[in-house]
């Protein structure tokens, strides 16, 4: 193998990896904001049935 042909490898492979990364991140975002849009509207709900 030539220097040239490592080059590409290790760029072929840091790309897929920043690929999944990228996606993984994208859809743990996802998750992460419905969660808090239903655990707020939740408590959006819930605030008429608390007393001062």
């Amino acid at each position: 193998m030539d220097n040239n042909e490592l080059i590409y490898r290790n760029m072929r492979f840091s790309g897929a990896v920043s690929i999944t990364l990228g996606i993984l991140m994208l859809v743990i975002g996802i998750i992460s904001g419905v969660l808090l849009l239903i655990s707020g509207g939740k408590l959006m709900a819930g605030k008429s049935k608390v007393i001062f």
